[in-house]
């Protein structure tokens, strides 16, 4: 599973959408519990948002579970999930993302041509107060999948984020192959969660 992902590098383009931080820094080394960046769609237009990695439901009494990761096959029906899938989705912007195999648990950096990953995700907003924090789960695949994100191409993005989308259509999604990643083994650097620099990358 993607504990930790990287956004480093972004277009033109996504810094020009309504939300996106004048003043965003890159980052190496994103974990759950940290802010991130997620693009959503409002008044069928698309904006950018920052939040809180770890989904916190309006109705979220216990403020210590908030879960980071939202399991595809079950998401349509838990409780915790299956309104922000119908209603709230989100995309997850990475340029890559992190996995650890093996006994030794050595760590491995996943990405894809292009440069930008766009991972499904989840939103909620939490009020407190006049102020409303938002906050977002990663869509993680099946456990044959090694539970990696769930990544979207160009189609699938635009469906995800729809507001007409339909749930058969978003079913459809869930089992989504997706684009094609590649791996590259790393040092043990990255292994440090409060490490947050390029060195992060270096390889193996």
């Amino acid at each position: 599973m993607s504990g930790r992902f990287a956004l480093f590098r972004w277009t033109p383009a996504l810094a020009a959408l309504p939300g996106f931080p004048a003043d965003h820094q890159p980052h190496w080394n994103l974990a759950p519990g940290g802010r991130v960046l997620m693009l959503r769609e409002l008044d069928g237009q698309r904006r950018a948002d920052m939040a809180r990695w770890g989904l916190t439901p309006a109705w979220l009494t216990d403020l210590t579970k908030t879960p980071a990761h939202a399991r595809a096959e079950t998401l349509a029906d838990q409780p915790m999930f299956r309104e922000a899938f119908r209603s709230r989705r989100c995309l997850i912007l990475a340029n890559g993302f992190y996995e650890w195999r093996g006994v030794r648990k050595r760590p491995y950096w996943i990405s894809a041509e292009g440069g930008t990953l766009y991972m499904a995700g989840l939103w909620e907003a939490y009020p407190v107060g006049d102020v409303e924090y938002l906050s977002l789960a990663m869509v993680t695949r099946p456990v044959a999948d090694l539970r990696r994100p769930l990544v979207l191409d160009e189609r699938a993005q635009r469906l995800w984020l729809a507001t007409d989308s339909t749930p058969m259509q978003l079913l459809e999604l869930l089992s989504n192959p997706g684009p094609q990643l590649r791996e590259r083994a790393l040092a043990s650097l990255v292994n440090d969660p409060k490490l947050d620099g390029p060195e992060c990358l270096t390889p193996a």
